[in-house]
């Protein structure tokens, strides 16, 4: 599980280093691409200013990501407990992803004002959609021949969805928050681009209005560790919700001959 986690190290390393290069060979102005460097002491300068805004967003993406799982595993169980439902719902899910979020940003804004609650919001509904599509494509994609055998048992079809379907869907649910786990940052960055008094987004909009690229550099560096942290956080949460799932991976490489 450490692997890709590793693997980005590495790749950062490198293009950390090649960036050096650059500034080393093409001295460009600071303002235009500042080194490495002048991106540290950005971090140095002013720790308490980055560390305020900080908070701000990683709790914009927290209740954003929590929202919007939420939202996503009641739509994706509507649609596979009720049919009816889904095909009056879905459309308008459908739709919803239709719009480019750069519209529907100063909407939220404009409705939930320059607090917290209009990035939350933006945050949500970009998570939400793929983690109803990779639940109920799971729920959906449950061999029938299990739920045939649960006519035996005599289950009614609200026990067998929650007592068969979802367990064996929580393996897609793990893989849709996996997509969404890098989303969610987005969400509250394009809402605090658009309208905020704090955050990282709002630290960007201000730097780059005075040409402080190191200071916007640096907020994007404290973005990106803000992802890999929240996608780590979703791969530790895969093993607790689908034990069965590593149990199955551990058995699969062992009879391959092959190391865990």
């Amino acid at each position: 599980m450490l692997a890709p986690f590793r693997a980005a190290t590495r790749t950062l390393a490198v293009l950390v280093a090649a960036w050096q290069a650059l500034v080393w060979i093409f001295s460009p102005p600071r303002y235009i691409l500042p080194a490495p460097l002048d991106v540290l002491g950005a971090l140095w300068r002013q720790p308490g200013y980055f560390l305020a805004n900080t908070w701000v967003t990683l709790a914009e993406i927290a209740v954003g990501f929590v929202a919007g799982t939420l939202i996503g595993v009641t739509i994706a169980l509507g649609v596979a407990a009720l049919p009816r439902f889904g095909n009056l719902v879905w459309p308008m899910v459908l739709v919803s992803q239709a719009f480019p979020v750069f519209v529907i940003a100063p909407l939220l804004v404009l409705w939930f004002g320059f607090g917290m609650a209009s990035k939350v919001v933006m945050t949500t509904l970009i998570i939400f959609f793929p983690v109803a599509s990779a639940f109920a494509d799971g729920l959906r994609r449950i061999d029938p021949e299990i739920i045939d055998a649960t006519a035996i048992t005599e289950a009614t079809h609200w026990q067998t969805l929650i007592r068969v379907r979802v367990p064996l869907a929580l393996p897609s649910l793990v893989s849709g928050l996996r997509v969404a786990a890098p989303l969610a940052p987005l969400g509250a960055i394009i809402g605090e681009w658009v309208g905020a008094s704090a955050g990282l987004g709002f630290v960007m909009v201000q730097a780059n209005a005075r040409m402080q690229t190191d200071t916007t550099f640096a907020a994007m560096a404290i973005i990106a560790l803000l992802t890999l942290a929240l996608r780590r956080a979703v791969d530790r949460l895969g093993p607790l919700l689908t034990p069965w799932a590593e149990e199955n991976e551990f058995s699969h490489r062992v009879n391959k001959g092959k190391r865990p």
